[in-house]
């Protein structure tokens, strides 16, 4: 792909930001995957419902009926990637395919959100209290959830220059016959890949411990077009930005509707609001980010709701997963990363103790714990790319919802 396809930009309150690597457009068109669900069903009842029925008795009621078959769609939702199975790694419970299953029911609780907010409504109905405060609170929401796909999006970047690490000491460790010189290369490899795992949150370094990575293999001659291919081309967060303290702040004044609220406009204002914040948690809990001291603080999920029980107890598990392993310049809790972790480290022991030609039992034990870190790299390479176009999409998908808001706020008529 061309370099110049990589970024574009976009004024947003003052300020420019960039929209990563797809063109704005191309979000339009992709299609969300949601299996059991038939989410155009959703939305084409809503759509008929509103033609129909502005001017019936019964349209207060039909909209509590959809707010409550959204409602129960989100708890399977959730409640199915609850379960994820520990024993299979390729949909173990934070791995890269469980993200992509967690992002994806995000831009199916945004579209359906959204539809139930706007499709077919009179912007003087959003416009009014409590609306009137809660929408440009949930917009306030969106643009720090826009620079947390940003950061996540740096984040992959040195996950994927972490897989090319481990590939590289596969490929020393599987050579015949093995040798001191390949395990040499392999425990070069194995200590810049601990050592790209293990940043400082604090100094912006997963930008500067990939930087400093690089350099590990590069021949004189090619200096440009390595740092050409591992350079990030997403936007960098600033140095004092920090993961946590958006969170924090995305979770200022996030309060469940109460009474007759929570059977109106407010409740779908609320939901969106919070799969926001916690898609946000979990993203930053999994992939390396900047700064997260502090991450496992509360978030407000009301147990109360049937809807949000597999949210709170996925929100559990993690906050568990995240004390447990909580330390300084941690990479995060992504399944791929924790195991690539444990096997490095196991190799590393191995070539700092190999003496040619080896123990038999030994060398089969290495072999296994090869081979299981090169299924690893396979898995990480088959599903990194479609996880970054995933949160590209999100970034647009909040882009473009942002400013729908905005026009039906500002100029005050209909949404078709």
């Amino acid at each position: 792909m061309p370099r110049n396809l990589f970024r574009c930009w976009i004024r947003v309150r003052g300020v420019t930001l960039p929209l990563f690597s797809l063109a704005f457009n191309l979000s339009k068109n992709l299609p969300t995957k949601m299996t059991g669900t038939d989410q155009s069903s959703f939305l084409g009842r809503i759509s008929i419902r509103r033609n129909q029925v502005n001017a019936m008795e019964g349209y207060h009621e039909q909209e509590i009926e959809d707010l409550e078959l959204f409602q129960k769609q989100l708890s399977d939702r959730f409640a199915e990637l609850l379960s994820a199975p520990d024993d299979a790694p390729t949909e173990a419970f934070l791995s890269i395919s469980w993200i992509r299953k967690l992002v994806d029911v995000f831009l199916c609780c945004e579209t359906e959100c959204k539809a139930i907010l706007l499709m077919e409504r009179d912007a003087a109905q959003i416009s009014k209290p409590p609306l009137d405060r809660l929408i440009p609170e949930l917009l306030e929401r969106v643009v720090k959830a826009m620079d947390i796909c940003n950061a996540v999006t740096n984040g992959l970047e040195l996950v994927r220059h972490c897989q090319k690490l481990a590939e590289i000491a596969v490929s020393a460790l599987e050579q015949k016959p093995f040798g001191e010189g390949q395990a040499r290369r392999a425990k070069k490899a194995l200590v810049s890949l601990m050592s790209a795992m293990h940043v400082d949150d604090k100094e912006s370094s997963v930008q500067k411990t990939a930087e400093r990575s690089w350099s590990f293999g590069r021949r004189s001659g090619n200096k440009d077009r390595h740092h050409g291919h591992y350079r990030s081309l997403s936007w960098q967060v600033a140095k004092h930005w920090s993961a946590s303290k958006q969170i924090h702040a995305m979770t200022m004044n996030l309060a469940a509707p109460r009474g007759p609220e929570a059977s109106c406009l407010p409740a779908p204002v609320y939901i969106l609001s919070l799969i926001i914040v916690f898609v946000m948690w979990v993203l930053i809990a999994a992939i390396p980010c900047q700064e997260r001291s502090g991450l496992t603080t509360h978030l407000p999920i009301n147990k109360h709701v049937n809807w949000t029980h597999s949210l709170a107890s996925i929100h559990d598990k993690i906050g568990e997963e995240w004390k447990k392993k909580e330390k300084k310049g941690m990479a995060g809790l992504l399944y791929e990363m924790q195991k690539m972790e444990k096997l490095g480290q196991s190799l590393i022991e191995f070539t700092d103790s190999y003496q040619f030609p080896g123990e038999k039992e030994k060398l089969d034990e290495v072999a296994a714990q090869v081979a299981e870190l090169a299924e690893v790299c396979r898995r990480m390479d088959e599903g990194l790319v479609p996880l970054q176009m995933l949160i590209r999409e999100a970034f647009h998908r909040l882009v473009r919802n942002r400013t729908e808001f905005l026009d039906v706020l500002e100029q005050g008529g209909p949404v078709v």
